[in-house]
């Protein structure tokens, strides 16, 4: 793999799955995928999807794994996770880099996302020697008492937006609590969740530990299929969600969902206007607007409408789109064509429902001409906006803002929560009452007071109604990758009734 660090140079030549210890070529096949570098709109990788063939080698070889590490004991699982957390550390920069080509994101965030893995793995560690049960006295000295115990395989479904984040804030857990677990990342972004495995491997996780099978739909149905797999953990959109629990239920295996968002923002009068309105950036434009829990819909009290406003458009205007290699860049590509035609056909849309322009929703060409291929569009910010458009209603998955303004709090939360969506919501304000008021009426599984999109580890991470159920993060995620066993010992003498 070349491991140049400048755009428009990389080219994988190495295989993409990973199974048993090493990279592989998938055994059989189903079709094949092309992965790109957004910011060029060059093929970077042309890969199989794993066949059903190949998926039973890598759950049957990390079946064997199992076998091995779920023995061990949380203090020596926990020394590998740390080993792990330690190697990515040091190789953050070439992992980001490789981040960035591939998904279009900037290297600055591309940083952060990689600091939150290994921050994930590192706690993930400290919470795999606590693993524990309880005891439990019972009448006449005897006692039961519970085990926590892992599930088996799981199979962990990533997101192309956090490739290597997603797959740290699954494997973490997973680990910890002393599962195998077989990931398919998005077919759009193959690249790093391989070298992931590939650390697994060197920080001494039995061989097919953490297996990688790439492909889309039909690799992915496989997968959930499978009867040796334990559970399975999803991120995505909600109608795949859907058929992954329908598939999952067939043979009753538990499944983690964390799927779309259209989550509001709330902002008051007497909110700190600087702070609301570099929330209310955050909530938007982080990996160019494609992020499940953005707050898209920003409710404005109609007395600050006109200069929350302004000094959001400012803002915006100063966003340096480009070559997401650069270290001044805040913007790059959308992550496909597709993904791009999507966002412009809900802008399209938008105008059509009387939505006002007030900056940017347009295609754009940096001036580098090796970026002319690229996937790049200005970030945008829409006014005039009712709770009826269709770009307030449906998840745009891209840099788009939409702005509504709101007169008093019951009517904001009841707008605010008219949605089929529950993952984030935030409000900004100074009243201490009136902040914990409204996030306690707020359906949503993630909410912000006077921020916005800040998910550490150690907070858990999940939605409600149809943006999905389950956590990620936390001491929770421990509970979804664990399954508890009681056992009543008797000390006395069997008293039986017949």
């Amino acid at each position: 793999m070349s491991r140049s660090l400048t755009t428009g140079t990389f080219q994988n030549t190495l295989p993409l799955n990973y199974r048993g210890g090493s990279r592989v070529q998938p055994v059989d096949s189903v079709g094949e995928e092309k992965a790109y570098e957004p910011s060029t709109g060059r093929v970077i990788s042309t890969f199989a999807c794993s066949g059903e063939k190949e998926v039973n080698e890598a759950i049957q070889s990390a079946k064997s794994a199992f076998k091995i590490w779920s023995q061990k004991s949380g203090m020596e699982r926990s020394r590998v996770l740390l080993e792990a957390a330690r190697i990515i550390r040091e190789r953050s920069e070439e992992i980001a880099a490789m981040e960035t080509i591939n998904n279009g994101k900037s290297i600055f965030e591309a940083r952060v996302d990689v600091e939150i893995s290994w921050q994930t793995l590192e706690y993930y560690a400290g919470h795999a020697g606590a693993m524990a049960g309880q005891h439990v006295q019972l009448p006449g000295g005897s006692f039961g008492y519970t085990r926590r115990e892992p599930l088996g395989v799981c199979v962990g479904i990533g997101a192309w937006n956090y490739p290597f984040q997603i797959a740290c804030w699954k494997a973490g857990p997973a680990l910890a609590c002393g599962n195998a677990m077989v990931y398919k990342p998005s077919p759009f972004t193959p690249v790093t969740v391989v070298l992931l495995a590939e650390i697994f491997a060197e920080a001494g996780v039995p061989p097919g530990l953490f297996n990688v099978v790439q492909g889309g739909a039909t690799t992915g149905e496989f997968l959930c299929k499978h009867p040796d797999v334990a559970k399975v953990s999803f991120t995505g959109s909600v109608p795949t969600g859907s058929k992954i629990m329908e598939m999952a239920a067939k043979s009753i295996k538990p499944v983690t969902l964390e799927l779309g968002g259209k989550s509001p923002l709330i902002i008051f009068s007497d909110s700190d206007l600087e702070n609301a309105v570099n929330g209310a950036m955050m909530a938007n434009f982080l990996t160019q607007g494609q992020v499940c829990c953005n707050g898209t819909r920003v409710f404005v009290q109609r007395d600050i409408l006109e200069k929350f406003t302004e000094e959001v458009v400012k803002k915006v205007k100063k966003i340096k789109i480009g070559d997401p290699l650069l270290e001044d860049t805040r913007m790059g590509p959308i992550v496909n064509r597709i993904q791009l035609d999507r966002v412009f056909g809900f802008l399209k849309t938008a105008r059509e429902q009387g939505a006002k322009f007030l900056i940017g929703g347009e295609p754009y060409s940096p001036e580098d001409p090796k970026l002319k291929g690229g996937f790049f569009m200005t970030p945008c910010v829409l006014g005039g906006c009712t709770d009826a458009m269709t770009c307030v209603k449906e998840e745009i998955f891209g840099p788009v803002m939409s702005i509504l303004p709101f007169d008093n709090e019951e009517e904001v939360l009841e707008r605010a929560n008219a949605t089929t969506y529950g993952l984030a919501g935030g409000v900004f304000t100074r009243d201490i009452q009136r902040a914990h008021r409204v996030v306690a009426a707020l359906q949503a599984g993630m909410c912000f007071i006077n921020n916005y999109n800040v998910s550490p580890v150690e907070l858990p991470f999940g939605g409600y109604k149809k943006s999905g159920f389950g956590r990620e993060n936390g001491w929770a995620a421990m509970e979804h990758y664990s399954q508890l066993k009681t056992v009543c010992v008797e000390m006395g003498n069997v008293e039986s009734v017949f």
